[in-house]
Order: structure tokens, then sequence, then C-alpha cells
């Protein structure tokens, strides 16, 4: 399939029929009871480099347990052990500390948790079907992992909607108003939902997320990226009127020319007044690399809304600072804490793509 050319054929703004949904996504600014991680277990794709993920899951346990619940999913009892440990004296409040012991494949709870809505004023979670990214990993416990979550009672008498549908939370972004950004490498991709049109994939966006208007972005990926352009690494809602992106100015590098085209359809997306979004270039990091030469996934655009905060992740590089920089001002109100993500890209994903924020109507309590 070929994506470079969609633009051509269509407008990167889709609009549903007008009518009021009695479904909110609920975006990830709305204040939160709880976010939820996975551990990195000894034996799985962290093993190399363990010391230093754990290192870098601490620094994030300890900003997060600091201003809501932290739930940490871990294997058994040992393994929590070693976790509490860990964290004895990094900061991290214990007392904001709900560990579940659970099986799991993969540590990116971004696309295998459950996503929050409101139906009718009420809390769902909603469990859609997860397939390794397109069939590219074994992803058994992986698929069941919200249902276990929900099974727990941790989230108490909030609901499960099972949808039979593929998708990864990491591939929309919403404004809180019925409005989702996606991306066409990821959302058309026949390995997620094969023979499903453009017009049912919009289809069931609506009827499950209650979006009205779906902003299509038809350009850019981030070398290493194995989830076929998931929107959270590319351009994420700062507010209902601001979206950060990912930049690249540097001619030479093989990311500028697709990021420029994205950056030119996110320049064409209106709001609902028809107003330009206000637009904030992230610039991309200098190429990281792993053993093998191959180009790790470091992009700012996955950064973590969270109560009082904003968790950037940065890469001891020169555009760190720029990028927080350029993030502060859409945060005027939340700390801009830097979390150093380089350990997360070498398994290609960071620091939001880790983590999966729950919102406050979604109740949390020990199971």
């Amino acid at each position: 399939m070929t994506f470079t050319s969609i633009r051509r054929h269509r407008p990167p703004i889709h609009t549903l029929p007008n009518q009021v949904s009695p479904i909110r996504f609920i975006p990830e600014w709305e204040k939160q009871s709880a976010v939820l991680i996975a551990w990195p277990p000894g034996h799985g794709d962290f093993a190399p480099w363990l010391d230093q993920v754990e290192q870098t899951y601490a620094a994030i346990a300890a900003a997060l347990s600091q201003r809501e619940t932290l739930l940490i999913a871990c294997l058994d009892a040992a393994h929590e052990r070693r976790i509490g440990d860990i964290l004895a004296n990094t900061g991290a409040d214990k007392n904001r500390i709900v560990f579940i012991r659970i099986p799991y494949d993969d540590i990116w709870v971004r696309d295998t948790a459950p996503l929050s809505r409101l139906h009718e004023g009420r809390p769902e979670l909603l469990d859609f079907r997860f397939n390794g990214w397109g069939g590219k990993y074994e992803c058994s416990d992986d698929a069941a992992l919200a249902a276990r979550l929900v099974a727990t009672g941790i989230f108490g008498r909030t609901p499960r909607v099972q949808v039979d549908f593929v998708l990864e939370g990491g591939s929309v972004e919403t404004d809180g108003l019925g409005t989702v950004l996606t991306t066409s490498r990821c959302l058309l991709n026949p390995n997620r939902n094969p023979g499903y049109s453009r017009a049912e994939i919009e289809d069931c966006l609506a009827r499950t997320l209650g979006a009205d208007r779906i902003l299509w972005l038809d350009h850019g990926q981030a070398e290493g990226d194995d989830t076929d352009a998931h929107v959270d690494t590319l351009a994420r809602f700062c507010s209902e009127h601001t979206i950060a992106y990912t930049a690249c100015d540097d001619t030479s590098d093989p990311h500028h020319a697709p990021l420029k085209a994205m950056e030119g359809q996110l320049q064409d997306l209106k709001q609902r007044d028809g107003r330009p979004y206000t637009l904030v270039p992230l610039p991309i990091p200098k190429p990281i690399r792993n053993e093998q030469g191959q180009r790790l996934p470091a992009t700012y655009a996955n950064f973590l809304i969270v109560n009082d905060a904003v968790l950037v992740p940065v890469y001891a590089d020169p555009a760190d600072s720029v990028a927080i920089e350029r993030l502060a001002p859409c945060f005027p109100d939340r700390e801009i804490v830097p979390i150093h993500c380089t350990p997360l890209i070498r398994q290609y994903g960071s620091l939001h793509c880790m983590s999966m924020q729950f919102p406050e109507a979604v109740g949390v309590s020990r199971p």
C-alpha cells in the first residue's frame, strides 16, 4: 500500500455526519486517578541493559507516584520485591504505589491497556484487539492484558467494553471534543484490520471513541519505529487548540522530507471554528544507534501529561533543552520533568509508549 500519494486524493480532515455523540474519548490533560506501567522483567528484551532501563523506570515511578496513584504491573512476588527494593531510595511515594501481578509479553502498555471513555457521562474501559503491532511479535498475554487488569478489580465497578477491532492507544490522539488525530500508515495498514475500508475504520472510531472529526496524517515516521507510525511519536494535542509535532530542519537527515510533508498537512488542519491550530515544532535528536547501527526512534513528542506535570523524554542531546523550552509554554500550569529515555528506545519505544493514564472518572482501588 502506498501512503505518500494519499493526500492528493482526499482531504486531511474528514467530518462525519453531524450528530451529538453520547461518547467522549477523554484527553490526557484532564485530571487523572492513576498511571499504569509494566516493569521490565530480567529475562525480557531489555535484559542486556536492565540496570539502565530500571534506572529510567525508577525515575518515572518517582515522578508519577509523587503526583498520583501509580499502578505497577509485575510478574510475581519476587519481581515485586525487586522493584520495591529499587524504589526504596528514589523519592517514590510507596503509599501511592499499587503492584499488580499479571502476565505480559512486553512493557508497552500504551497499546495493550484499555482506553478510557465516558458513555452518557459514565466511565468505561475499551478493550480493543491487540495483534502485536500488525503480527510482528508474539502477544498472547498482551492481548489479554486489558481483560485481566479489569478482572483484578483495580478499577472498581468501571465496566470493560470489548471491541472487535485492532487499535493501539499510541495510534490515536484526541482533543476531548470529538476530534481524533491519527496516521494513515498505521490505521489503514492491512496488517491491522484487513478488509476494512477507510470509511469503515472511521465509523468504528465514531462508534467507540465518539469521533466526529478525523484528522489524517499521511507522512512521517521515526526511523526504527516498529508501530507503523504511531501518532504519539509524531504529533500530540497539548490542548484543544495546540499540537506539538516532530520536526527536522537538517536537510541531510532522512527524516527531513517526510516530516516537512507532515508539517504541511498540520498547517492545513483547522479547528472546529475554522482557525488553524497553534503548532509547536519539536526538534528531532541527532541519530542514536544500536550496536547493529540501526537508528532508534527518539522523539520528544512521546511525552506524558500527568497531574501537575509533563514528563518529557530526553536523550542527552543538545535538542533536549530546545524541546523542553518549546513545550513549557504549552503547559503553563504544569511542571516539565525531563526523563532520560535512551535506554527505552533500545526496544523502539519511549515514555508515552510505556505508560497509560486513567482519568479521575475511572476510580482506582486496591484489589
